[in-house]
């Protein structure tokens, strides 16, 4: 299985040497870390009524290529690790360009979170039908957690 979506470079996407800006690397892989989620039941509405969101501790990009306004971009995602609960994970992405260019490696370290509470939890179960459905990365690992 693998999850993908193309990206459309906007000119507002660029810096002022013609090439995607760093922060639209991170916006990519957020546009799709949400569209899998809600394309797979976890919508914003669902969230809120559960009191629910997910947040990051880590962002990180690895830069390879520059990207420019006439390439056609694809994002994909997969989960690297996780617990068992899925409370905590980590998902990453590569930015492919024209097809086969890997252009950016984006990882995210990230967890639940009670929106009332402000603290993090461990998600209700129906998130883990969407959890189980993020494509694994070749070396995916389940992360064990004390507490």
């Amino acid at each position: 299985m693998n999850y993908s979506k193309q990206v459309e470079i906007r000119w507002s996407d660029l810096d002022p040497n013609f090439h995607v800006r760093h922060s639209v690397y991170y916006d990519m892989g957020a546009s799709v870390r949400v569209s899998f989620l809600t394309e797979n039941g976890l919508n914003t509405a669902v969230l809120m009524q559960n009191n629910l969101g997910p947040i990051l501790f880590r962002e990180e990009a690895v830069f390879k290529r520059e990207i420019h306004f006439n390439d056609i971009i694809s994002v994909n995602l997969v989960l690297k690790q996780c617990t068992a609960t899925y409370s905590r994970w980590t998902m990453q992405h590569e930015i492919i360009k024209n097809g086969d260019i890997v252009c950016a490696i984006i990882t995210v370290d990230g967890a639940w979170m009670d929106t009332i509470k402000r603290k993090l939890t461990v998600p209700p179960h129906f998130v883990t039908p969407a959890m189980d459905k993020i494509p694994r990365s070749e070396d995916f690992k389940w992360m064990e957690r004390k507490s």
